[in-house]
């Protein structure tokens, strides 16, 4: 659970920080430094673990104190590009993997290699270091993930007599559609199922689309001769075409989900119309919460493509970066070094639903519990790769003016695999090129 001060204390704080804050921004007369901590933590219990944070770290470092500051993920981006150009970004800055990119480029983000100490380095797995390493330099601190995973509904389950997937014994894509094939259900024989085996919420095609082509062996996104190509053979587009076939042949998707997001599913789930829903990890909390009384759900491993790729997915972490115009970079990194202590690790992953990416806080008990499927992402952590669109420059204009509208154009029936494989790649190679002469 969050920690939490008692409320005099955090009151008393609270006006300690306010008198800290009155002088210039980073520091009072008093020669107190003051450090903006930009964070995009939106769950209540989330932002709840950040603030105590904050306000145990202010209480035991009162020459450098830390100012909170709650932004969102809906403009994080144009934020802070406004903030980086404009010389008024924060300090600390919450972000993703995804996004440091560009900015470690532009020289808006701090080289933190000499900054973190031995002991976070080492607790961290050097897979997800190389979603924040670029040309050497390491621009943010990966302290949070989550793969994707199925929910299932356990009554269906355990009436389909199919075999219930582990991480130790995962399904295999074939495994996956024949199990769906049990679950979906057309007792009236109109042709349109009571009960369909899975939902894929596509709205958002992409990610899911490449994250998950590691399953069966594919990148999408490849390094030739050091330049980033995009290619879709059959390794990247195997998982697509899985898809595509539970939709528009074997019917054990229905199409009407594809243009969903993933909270748009849950009602269908609820009311049995989608025995298992594909969702990112944190989506359990909305399970947890939405759930009507006595219903029953279960959290799976996504299926494997054999042996060779194991449970191994792309995912992209979320990130702490110190802003190189920061005057205090060394103490800005040392307060992320206190955010992503191991014990601190584990109360913001559990309010944001999440895994923490620290070794250490990945074995808390509380993190490898069998309620709410915590366990099950606990077991996948040691398998999860950095997604391919990392560290891919002019991946962000590829994804909204190539990718989405070809993937949702494949997946809808409106262009078939060649069609989609020219655009994702040819089209898609011109826009990148660009970006690497």
């Amino acid at each position: 659970m969050p920690r939490r001060l008692p409320r005099a204390a955090a009151a008393a704080l609270a006006l300690v920080t306010l008198a800290g804050c009155a002088g210039a921004g980073d520091g009072a007369d008093n020669g107190t430094i003051t450090l903006e901590f930009l964070s995009l933590a939106w769950q209540e219990e989330s932002i709840a673990a950040n603030e105590a944070l904050v306000e145990e770290w202010n209480a035991a470092n009162p020459d450098v104190r830390v100012r909170y500051v709650q932004g969102s993920w809906d403009n994080i981006h144009d934020h802070l590009l406004t903030s980086f150009e404009g010389g008024e970004a924060p300090d600390i800055i919450h972000n993703d993997a995804s996004d440091l990119t560009n900015f470690a480029n532009g020289g808006f983000l701090a080289d933190l290699s000499g900054l973190l100490p031995d002991e976070l380095r080492a607790d961290v797995p050097e897979e997800s270091w190389a979603t924040t390493t670029y040309d050497g330099g390491v621009y943010g601190v990966p302290f949070l993930q989550e793969p994707r995973v199925l929910i299932a509904n356990s009554r269906l389950l355990e009436a389909s007599g199919v075999r219930v997937p582990t991480t130790e014994e995962p399904w295999t894509w074939a495994e996956f559609e024949a199990a769906c094939r049990a679950l979906t259900t057309d007792e009236d024989g109109n042709g349109t199922p009571e009960t369909y085996g899975v939902a894929w919420s596509m709205r958002e095609p992409v990610a899911q689309s490449v994250n998950l082509s590691l399953t069966t062996g594919g990148q999408v996104f490849h390094r030739e001769d050091g330049r980033n190509v995009v290619r879709f053979d059959a390794a990247d587009s195997a998982f697509a075409e899985l898809v595509n076939r539970q939709v528009h042949r074997d019917g054990t998707a229905p199409s009407g989900s594809l243009g969903m997001s993933g909270s748009e599913t849950l009602p269908g789930f609820f009311a049995d119309r989608y025995a298992m829903v594909p969702l990112n990890f944190s989506f359990r909390q909305q399970v947890s919460q939405q759930a009507p009384d006595g219903f029953e759900w279960t959290v799976l491993p996504m299926p494997t493509g054999g042996a060779e790729q194991g449970l191994a997915q792309g995912v992209v972490p979320q990130t702490l970066s110190v802003a190189e115009d920061s005057e205090h970079q060394q103490a800005a990194a040392d307060f992320i070094a206190f955010l992503t202590r191991p014990e601190h690790a584990v109360d913001l992953a559990r309010g944001d639903w999440m895994l923490p990416t620290s070794r250490t806080a990945l074995t808390d008990p509380a993190l490898n519990t069998t309620d709410d499927g915590w366990n099950v992402g606990a077991e996948l952590a040691d398998q999860l790769l950095p997604s391919p669109v990392l560290g891919v420059r002019g991946y962000p204009e590829w994804k909204d003016k190539i990718a989405t509208p070809a993937f949702q154009e494949y997946y809808a029936g409106a262009l078939d695999l060649a069609g989609l494989r020219e655009e994702l790649a040819e089209d898609g190679n011109r826009i990148l090129n660009r970006y690497q002469r």
